[in-house]
């Protein structure tokens, strides 16, 4: 009845919801530990429907929700 990306965005879509809900209450690093989930679900899904400007939006998402975890876990952690 409906395809795989049917599910993938709204699964993506729930997810980023729940994780910013868990941001908006202080859960850290959980919220964005969520967070980078969806976008790495919403990522999946713009890859293939080819969307060049999603690709991008969810790439640097991911890549920026990465690199704000690694941050806030192991520098700040060591300062």
């Amino acid at each position: 009845m409906y395809d795989l990306n049917f599910y993938l965005k709204w699964c993506a879509t729930v997810i980023l919801v729940i994780g910013t809900a868990f941001n908006s209450m202080g859960y850290y690093p959980l919220g964005p530990l969520i967070l980078v989930c969806g976008g790495i679900l919403w990522l999946i899904v713009s890859i293939r429907w080819k969307e060049p400007a999603m690709i991008v939006t969810n790439g640097v998402m991911v890549l920026v929700g990465i690199g704000g975890l690694v941050y806030g876990l192991y520098y700040v952690d060591l300062c």
